[in-house]
C-alpha cells in the first residue's frame, strides 16, 4: 500500500463512520492534510468542524462521534486524536512504508509512472518565439517550464506532444526579408537603410554575411526577397534549435504557420465559420460571435482591407491540430497574451473544439539578479539577456532548476549569484550533491567488499525517525506525480526534490551507513538505492543532471 493508497482508505473509513451518524449529508467533501506540527500526526481533517453546523453538536462532539465508530482496520493507524477546536489527527504505523524501498528498487525509473491513458493526446505548444532573433530569458523560462510540465505528463502516462509553433509568415517576416536584404547590400557598401519596422539584430549581420559568403554578389539586383526571407528563417531557426538543444529542450513538432496558407487551412477554417452561422458583416469587416461563448465581445477576423486579423490564423492552427487528432491542446504564453484566452477558447469551441479543449498556462515575468542588482543588458552583447548568455553564464542545469521551482504565472527573481554558488544555499547544488553523495557511500561500500547488486527486500534493522523521515518522501513521489501533472504545476516537483534531498542529508548526519554490520549496511544501502533512483528521475523530469561526482 503506498501513502496515495492509504490516504484514501481512511478517507473511505472516514465517509463510513459519517454514513452511521444521523446528520451525514453528501455535500461536504472529507480533505487529509498533513499538520506542519509533526505533534499533531501524519494526517489531519478538519471535518468534524464542517459538520458541526448539520449536527447542531460542537466540532469536538462530531469528532467523538466519528472516532466512535470509526473502523481503522488496514489504515495502519496506531493512534486517532482529537485536537484544538475539533481536528482528528491521525498517527500512523509506518513500518508498512518499509516495502517502498523494495518497490522502488524493482521499479526502477518506473516508479511513480501511471498506466498509458490511451484515449487522451495532448498537444502542448511552448516558446514558439518568432524566427527574427535570439532566444531571451523570457523565452528560456518558457522553454524551461514547458519541457518540465511535458516530461511530467509523460510520466503521468499522457500521450504527449511537444510543439513549436514557426511563426513563418506575415509582415514580421517581410520585414526580416528586407533587414537581411539590406544588410548583405551594405556589405557591398550599397547605401540602403534598414526598414523602419526592421530588425537590428547582430543574427541579422550574420546571415548577410553567410550569404555573401556562399553566393556573392549574386543577389544584389532584381526581387529576390522570397530568397533573404527562406534563408533567413532556416538559418535564424536553425540557431534557435541549436540553443534549445543545449538547453536540454527537443520538440517533436515544428508548425510552419506558413503552411496554413499554403494548404489553404486559413480560408477554409473562415468558411466554416461563416456557413456555421458564426460570423456577421460590420463596417465593411468580418466579425466572429465569440461573445456567445463568453468573450466579453465579438472579435474581427477579416479586416475591412480584406487582410486577416491575428487571430485568425491562430483559429485554423488550433483547428488543426483538433483535426490532428489531440483531445487536450495547452498552450504556454507570455503575460501579454493573457486577455486573449477567452476569445480563442470560444473560438475553438465554434469549430468543434470542447468546452474544456483548450488550456493556456501564462507565463510571467523574469527578472534578473546580480550583486543584488537587476541587470537588464548583456555584459557580452548590450542587448537583451538571452538565453546562450545564461549558459555561458551559470550553466544549464541552474537554471533549468529554478526556472522550475516557480509557478509559471508569478513573477520570479532569477539570482545569479546564488546560482553558480557551491553551497547548500543553492538548491541546485544541494539536490545533485544528495545524489552524488550516495555514489560515494556505494563507492566506499564495494571497496570494503559490499556486494551492492544483491540488495535485500526486507528489512528489520531500519528504525529511525530520520529513516522514516526518508521513507515517507519516497512514498510521497507518485501522489507529486499526480499533482503536478494535473494542476499543471512542475514546481510541486521541484519542491519535492529539495524535500527528498533535505530528508536524505538529515538522514545521513543521523545514521551511519557502512558499518561492520553486514544486514545494518546492506538494508541501508538498499534504502539509498532507492533515494538515488528517484533522485535522478525526478531531475531528469525537470531537464536537470544527477552527477555521480561533484
Amino acid at each position: 500500500m503506498t501513502l496515495k493508497q492509504l490516504k484514501q482508505t481512511l478517507i473511505t473509513a472516514i465517509k463510513e463512520s459519517l454514513k452511521k451518524q444521523p446528520y451525514y449529508t453528501e455535500t461536504v467533501q472529507i480533505n487529509l492534510e498533513v499538520p506542519k506540527d509533526e505533534t499533531n500526526g501524519d494526517f489531519s481533517t478538519n471535518i468534524a468542524m464542517q459538520y458541526a453546523r448539520y449536527a447542531k453538536k460542537s466540532p469536538r462532539d462530531v469528532a467523538a462521534d466519528i472516532i466512535e465508530t470509526l473502523d481503522i482496520t488496514g489504515c495502519n493507524v496506531k493512534e486517532t486524536t482529537i485536537a484544538g477546536p475539533g481536528f482528528i489527527n491521525f498517527f500512523i504505523d509506518k513500518t508498512f512504508l518499509l516495502k517502498t524501498i523494495a518497490i522502488i528498487n524493482e521499479q526502477q525509473t518506473y516508479y511513480g509512472s501511471s498506466p498509458k491513458k490511451t484515449d487522451e493526446r495532448l498537444n502542448i505548444e511552448f516558446v514558439s518565439v518568432n524566427p527574427t532573433g535570439a532566444l531571451h530569458v523570457g523565452h528560456a523560462r518558457g522553454a524551461a517550464a514547458g519541457d518540465a510540465l511535458c516530461r511530467i505528463l509523460t510520466k503521468a502516462g499522457y500521450n504527449v506532444t511537444k510543439e513549436y509553433y514557426v511563426n513563418d509568415a506575415g509582415n514580421q517576416i517581410t520585414n526580416l526579408a528586407k533587414s537581411i536584404e539590406a544588410r548583405y547590400k551594405q556589405l557591398f557598401d550599397i547605401k540602403i537603410d534598414i526598414p523602419e519596422d526592421g530588425y537590428h539584430g547582430k543574427e541579422i549581420i550574420e546571415v548577410a554575411e553567410k550569404i555573401k559568403e556562399q553566393e556573392n554578389d549574386s543577389y544584389l539586383t532584381g526581387d529576390h526577397l522570397s530568397f533573404f526571407k527562406e534563408y533567413g528563417v532556416t538559418y535564424l531557426l536553425d540557431n534557435l534549435k541549436r540553443d534549445l538543444k543545449r538547453f536540454n529542450v527537443k520538440f517533436d513538432v515544428w508548425f510552419s504557420e506558413q503552411t496554413l496558407y499554403d494548404e489553404e487551412l486559413v480560408s477554409k477554417t473562415v468558411a466554416t465559420l461563416k456557413e456555421a452561422g458564426y460570423t456577421y458583416e460590420e463596417d465593411g469587416a468580418t466579425w466572429l460571435k465569440t461573445s456567445l461563448y463568453e468573450d466579453e465581445k465579438d472579435r474581427v477576423i477579416i479586416k475591412s482591407d480584406g487582410t486577416y486579423t491575428y487571430l485568425t490564423p491562430d483559429i485554423a492552427y488550433h483547428k488543426n491540430k483538433l483535426d490532428r487528432g489531440f483531445t487536450k491542446l495547452i498552450d504556454i504564453l507570455g503575460g501579454d497574451h493573457h486577455g486573449y484566452i477567452d476569445r480563442l477558447q470560444a473560438a475553438i469551441r465554434m469549430v468543434g473544439g470542447k468546452e474544456d479543449a483548450l488550456e493556456v498556462e501564462i507565463l510571467q515575468m523574469v527578472k534578473v539578479l546580480q550583486d543584488g542588482k537587476e541587470v537588464k543588458m548583456s555584459k557580452r552583447s548590450g542587448k537583451a539577456i538571452t538565453l546562450i548568455d545564461l549558459l555561458d553564464e551559470v550553466g544549464k542545469d541552474p537554471i533549468r532548476f529554478f526556472f522550475a521551482a516557480r509557478s509559471l504565472n508569478t513573477q520570479m527573481d532569477l539570482d545569479l549569484d546564488l546560482a553558480i554558488r557551491q553551497t547548500n544555499e543553492n538548491p541546485v547544488y544541494y539536490t545533485q550533491y544528495a545524489h552524488a553523495r550516495i555514489h560515494s557511500i556505494f563507492d566506499k561500500a564495494q571497496e570494503e567488499g559490499y556486494k551492492i547488486t544483491d540488495l535485500p527486500n526486507t528489512f528489520s534493522t531500519i528504525k529511525s525517525k530520520q529513516a522514516f523521515d526518508l521513507i515517507t518522501e519516497l512514498a510521497n513521489y507518485p501522489e507529486i506525480i499526480s499533482i503536478a501533472s494535473d494542476k499543471r504545476e512542475p514546481h510541486k516537483l521541484t519542491n519535492y526534490i529539495i524535500a527528498l534531498a533535505s530528508a536524505f542529508h538529515t538522514y545521513y548526519n543521523a545514521e551511519q551507513i557502512v558499518v561492520d554490520d553486514k544486514q545494518h549496511t546492506l538494508e541501508r544501502l538498499a534504502l539509498l538505492n532507492a533515494v538515488r533512483i528517484v533522485l535522478k528521475d525526478a531531475l531528469s523530469l525537470i531537464g536537470v543532471s544527477a552527477p555521480i561526482h561533484m
